[in-house]
């Protein structure tokens, strides 16, 4: 694969490099007193110097002779040197923040590159909408490569969305310069079941020789998960159980063991190689999903890395797992991963390697960060009108809009039981009363009416259901962040909040809310499409921090309410889902009666 992520293409500057290596010619920027985090052998080398020219690495070892006058030396002074590091797997939408935002977030905590899927932008706005945090990317010097988005919608026939994908577009998508492969394809049963769309999808990646990316969230590791991995896919992050990251790396499939703000699967998954003691090679350290508040106090990937030592991998092989094991698993190792004599020059110096503080980071050979700082601002971008302009409801939404009507005097629902902190969801079968020929929600039982409305092309579908795990005794929240369709979701123990919470959202341009009492406790505007915000992180991390207070006050201790919720609608994921086109049982792909008929 070309790399179209550094300063100078390697058979251009091939020449300058290899004199560079032997003294010829004086390098741009020399290392000195390093040592090493060595990810090709697993070693710490000390006393180490890295000669950089063209933005990519000519020499490794003794550099003296590649000094010259207008050299630009940095003295580690026996810091630690690794590899920038790689986020694999990473939807940008989820942080709230734009692209330009986010890069300056991460970047100060290590990261250089990271494997965007933008499948939340592109199920509201299409690729125009891909298109445009393509362009903020460019304003930064973080590396964004792209896997076009494979399942919009997510699962056919089931939700609306904004826009539709097909192996055309993939096909047209994978000319740009910007993509690297495929994004998760998280219709596996149209895999499964050899649905033309979904491997025309593939068969377009494939031609280009780029990367399918996976998300096969089923337990079933036999037959099903041979076929999947088959038919070209070659890595996957919802592994939840460390059986499931086990049988996908002993099939050769690179398991991303995932780590993010509210899905911490790492706790389990990582017992695949500690307890295993297996090659890790095919392990991938990522984080899906990550919001402002993690992100400036606790980090990205050096967070993530610093949590897999914590679980019993050994640091460097965290380390391996977030540099060179990435790049290997898109087949970019040539370029990126490891600081090795002709790749890109993505450094980090690490201070101490227990605490992996991140004192300086340099990105093709320039310094991009230091002290926890981006070294210069980066230039505006502004998405267009129709991109800040993306809720349309057809109908008022009024407490009456949230009415279930229902025969007799109770009826067993079907109920939608999150889980904390995992992506999974139960199906519970509760007894709900019915006044005045009307069902509503339950708190004594936790159990909360809630709604989804169609919100792109003024349908009028609204779907209707009930959850349960969020413990809330009195509100509603809502949210135009509702995966994937992200169509607009509210929750609510009352008529009158929930209403009040939609229109809070519709009158900002989308986001998330909580409300109480006919208060309005908390709100993140989300006006780009309906999911981000142009503020810097600092900005979002306290209005975020804020919903999350309102969030207790009406009740819910559970972490990042928020991203559980938001799954709620995304029916590829089991077991019972809610979406504008109603209950979706996510075993057997056929939609639910919201009752159970006795």
């Amino acid at each position: 694969m070309i790399n179209k992520f550094c300063t100078s293409p390697l058979w251009e500057s091939s020449r300058t490099l290899a004199a560079v290596a032997q003294g010829a010619v004086p390098a741009d920027t020399v290392i000195i007193n390093a040592r090493l985090v060595n990810v090709c052998t697993g070693e710490i080398l000390p006393d180490t110097d890295v000669a950089i020219a063209c933005g990519r690495i000519a020499l490794v070892g003794d550099a003296k002779h590649c000094i010259g006058e207008s050299t630009v030396v940095l003295d580690a002074d026996g810091q630690y040197i690794a590899p920038g590091f790689l986020d694999g797997h990473i939807h940008v939408e989820s942080s709230m923040m734009s692209v330009g935002e986010y890069a300056r977030a991460v970047i100060p905590r290590g990261t250089v590159g990271i494997y965007m899927d933008p499948h939340e932008i592109c199920n509201v706005l299409g690729l125009d909408g891909v298109s445009c945090m393509i362009e903020d990317s460019k304003r930064t010097p973080l590396k964004t490569m792209v896997t076009t988005p494979a399942c919009v919608p997510a699962v056919p026939g089931f939700e609306d969305t904004g826009s539709s994908i097909g192996p055309e577009e993939i096909a047209e998508t994978m000319k740009w310069d910007s993509v690297v492969g495929l994004g998760e394809l998280m219709n596996f049963p149209g895999v499964l079941s050899s649905d033309p769309k979904m491997h025309g999808e593939v068969a377009e990646t494939l031609k280009t020789g780029k990367i399918v990316t996976g998300h096969y969230s089923m337990p079933e590791t036999g037959a099903g998960l041979n076929a999947y991995i088959a038919s070209g896919v070659r890595c996957c992050h919802e592994s939840t159980r460390a059986q499931d990251a086990l049988a996908k790396m002993r099939l050769g499939m690179y398991a991303m063991l995932r780590e993010g703000s509210a899905w911490r699967d790492l706790h389990e998954v990582a017992k695949s190689i500690t307890e295993k003691k297996i090659d890790s090679r095919f392990g991938v350290l990522i984080s899906d999903d990550t919001h402002p508040q993690t992100l400036l106090s606790q980090g990205h990937l050096d967070h993530i890395v610093r949590r897999a030592v914590e679980e019993g991998i050994d640091v460097i092989t965290a380390i391996q797992m977030v540099t060179i094991n990435c790049a290997q698993c898109f087949q970019m190792d040539h370029e990126l991963g490891s600081i090795t004599p002709g790749k890109c020059a993505d450094i980090v110096f690490i201070g101490s390697l227990d605490k992996l503080d991140i004192t300086r980071v340099l990105i093709n050979g320039k310094v991009a960060a230091e002290s926890g700082k981006p070294i210069a601002e980066f230039p505006p971008y502004r998405y267009p009108q129709w991109a800040t302009e993306s809720v349309h409801i057809k109908n008022p939404i009024t407490p009456e809009s949230f009415a279930i009507p229902a025969k007799g005097d109770c009826v067993t629902a079907r109920v939608i039981e999150v889980i904390p902190s995992r992506v999974g969801s139960y199906e519970r079968h509760i007894s709900l009363r019915v006044e005045n020929g009307l069902v509503g929600s339950d708190v004594e039982q936790d159990v909360l009416k809630t709604a989804v409305f169609e919100r792109h092309h003024e349908t009028g579908k609204v779907g209707f259901g009930f959850v349960k795990g969020f413990g809330i005794q009195c509100g509603a929240m809502a949210s135009t962040v509702a995966h994937d369709a992200h169509n607009l979701l509210v929750i609510g123990t009352n008529d009158e909040d929930m209403a009040l919470a939609a229109n809070t959202l519709i009158s900002c341009g989308g986001g998330m809310t909580a409300v109480q009492n006919g208060e309005v406790l908390g709100t993140v505007p989300l006006p780009i499409a309906g999911l981000m915000n142009d503020k810097p992180v600092e900005e979002m991390a306290e209005i975020v921090g804020k919903l999350s207070e309102a969030w207790e006050k009406i009740g819910c201790s559970m972490v990042s309410p928020f991203m559980t919720m938001a799954l709620i609608p995304l029916a590829c994921l089991p077991e019972l889902r809610l979406t504008d086109r109603g209950l979706v049982d996510c075993t057997k792909f056929q939609f639910a009666s919201l009752f159970v008929e006795e």
